[in-house]
């Protein structure tokens, strides 16, 4: 096989939670007087930590916040969102994705999550994919948000492999700009497809079968 393993982002590959995130990060700017929190603005969210994401909203704002308030209002966007969450189930796992990770499983290589989602745990779990996984790196374990590597540098860690024997599959830029960074190829999905850094774009995740082997 060409790789050892897969390293998946979750939001936008596994499943998709953007419209959850935009309306939560949308109810916060409301709450602080931003109403001009827009589509693209969400867009510079994709795929960097909670914290810039909040960053994006508050140069919106006239207003000064500290750090405490920062933490505060993060974690009032989060709270939010995970109450959206809860309504997903493993009916919106997509068949597509969920037939591709079965096929990688059975052909032997290692599958793992990389994501700067610090929920990821629990969106993994009302998907029905809990236990799925051979490793999941999330936003609890680094302290560097995509592009950094770090996160998909903890995940081939926890499968105890060396970057150039895993795949990351990203759909943001910042993801496969930190794939590269750390060794990685990269295939890309959506709009990471066009990226040119891409060393594989997708036009279904279901091509990872024979991109893989």
């Amino acid at each position: 096989m060409k790789y050892r393993a897969i390293i998946f982002d979750l939001d936008g590959v596994i499943c998709s939670t953007d419209e959850y995130h935009y309306a939560a990060w949308k109810q916060l700017a409301k709450a602080i007087g931003v109403t001009d929190f827009s589509r693209a603005d969400s867009e510079l969210q994709r795929g960097v930590s909670r914290m810039e994401s909040l960053e994006i909203i508050l140069r919106k704002s006239d207003r000064h916040f500290t750090d405490e308030e920062k933490v505060a209002l993060a974690e009032q966007k989060n709270q939010i969102y995970k109450s959206m969450l809860a309504t997903m189930s493993p009916k919106d796992l997509s068949e597509s994705v969920r037939s591709t990770l079965n096929a990688l499983k059975e052909r032997g290589l290692k599958l793992a999550i990389g994501s700067s989602s610090k929920n990821t745990s629990f969106i993994l779990e009302r998907l029905g994919l809990g236990d799925f996984f051979d490793a999941v790196a999330d936003g609890n374990m680094i302290s560097r948000g995509k592009p950094d590597p770090e996160v998909f540098l903890k995940a081939a860690e926890l499968l105890h492999l060396e970057p150039r024997e895993c795949l990351v599959v990203e759909d943001a830029h910042a993801g496969i700009q930190a794939a590269l960074a750390g060794g990685f190829d990269a295939a890309g999905v959506g709009g990471a497809a066009s990226y040119s850094g891409t060393t594989y774009p997708l036009t279904s995740i279901s091509d990872l079968v024979a991109i893989a082997l």
